[in-house]
């Protein structure tokens, strides 16, 4: 194994880099044909239950493209059943729940994750990944609280979260009840993978956007708080992402994380105009990878420029890779963001 590149976590750190460190949301999967060939054979309950084969789909992109970080291949689903919530993920779909939320008494009846119990196999490939095969860190995540309740009571995915918002505001006891179990197995969740060997924790929010500032702040904030501030005891780089909530960073920036995650929708010059100081990650549109090389690149420049006015800039995509991108635009993008961006 080559020497640990460590770049994304003193960028993550706001510390000074070689390079802008690049990893792409969704990097492990999707576009790759061998992880096509392996989803002809295993769902993705079923690949994440065999350590050894998720350790290669989640290696994959590292070794396909040269990014700095890895990121666990696995999906915000994945802790649920443990506490009671017969999820499945059906392909075209998305995950559905059989069971949703609808009263207290619903919530009353989830359960508690017990990591080493329930999901021996995320923390097994974790272990494998990061004592024998990474040079680079690993990205451990987990689903906020708003996100997964979406799922939860939508019982699958939704286009206006119509059910979970008036849940929301309809019975504010029950919903604070259900941020709370929530977020305590997050912590839970989290803190077993990083006590497995992950370097850094990401939550995705990735559907709070459809709340406003105040309902955020009355609603999930206190949540993410008590989130943040039981991982921030475990001393690594912690992130926060989500999609079409640019208004919602500054709030994000308040919070005791290191990283706050942007979409296309806000340039990295207004969230710092909006008060962010943290570090920043992201921010190209991802229908871009479809496009010529010679747009990619117009749209990347003004993203690196702007990243390193400052010190702690990530490379990513506004949200995840999509199937119809091709491997070698990646490939070509990463080393591009890495050569343009040298110190």
């Amino acid at each position: 194994m080559s020497a640990f590149n460590d770049t994304f976590l003193r960028a993550a750190r706001g510390q000074e880099v070689s390079h802008t460190p690049v990893w792409y949301m969704r990097q492990a999967g999707r576009s790759q044909p061998e992880y096509r060939a392996i989803k002809e054979k295993y769902s993705l309950f079923e690949i994440t239950h065999q350590p050894e084969l998720c350790a290669y789909v989640t290696r994959l992109p590292v070794e396909n493209y040269g990014v700095d970080a890895a990121v666990l291949y696995k999906d915000i689903m994945t802790p649920l059943p443990a506490i009671g919530v017969d999820v499945e993920i059906k392909s075209g779909i998305g995950p559905v729940i059989d069971n949703p939320i609808r009263s207290v008494k619903d919530i009353e009846k989830l359960g508690m994750i017990e990591p080493e119990q329930d999901i021996p196999y995320v923390l097994d490939t974790i272990k494998l990944l990061t004592t024998e095969q990474l040079n680079v860190p690993l990205i451990g995540f987990g689903g906020a609280p708003f996100t997964l309740a979406s799922y939860m009571i939508e019982g699958g995915p939704s286009k206006n979260y119509h059910k979970t918002k008036a849940f929301m505001y309809q019975e504010p006891v029950a919903w604070h009840a259900l941020m709370d179990k929530l977020a305590v197995m997050t912590i839970r969740y989290t803190t077993a993978q990083v006590k497995a060997g992950a370097g850094t924790i990401q939550l995705f929010d990735s559907w709070v956007g459809t709340l406003n500032v105040e309902d955020y702040r009355t609603y999930i904030k206190p949540h993410m708080e008590k989130i943040f501030a039981a991982l921030k005891e475990l001393n690594i780089p912690l992130i926060m992402h989500g999609v079409g909530a640019a208004h919602l960073v500054k709030d994000w920036n308040d919070l005791p994380l290191d990283v706050v995650g942007l979409d296309w929708r806000c340039s990295i010059e207004e969230a710092r105009a909006n008060g962010v100081t943290k570090t920043v990650q992201g921010n190209l549109d991802p229908s871009l990878l479809l496009c010529d090389w010679d747009i990619i690149e117009k749209h990347v420049k003004p993203i690196l420029d702007a990243g390193m006015k400052h010190p702690g800039h990530i490379f990513n995509l506004g949200h995840g890779v999509f199937p119809e991108v091709q491997p070698e635009t990646l490939k070509r993008l990463t080393a591009f963001v890495q050569q343009y961006s040298a110190r």
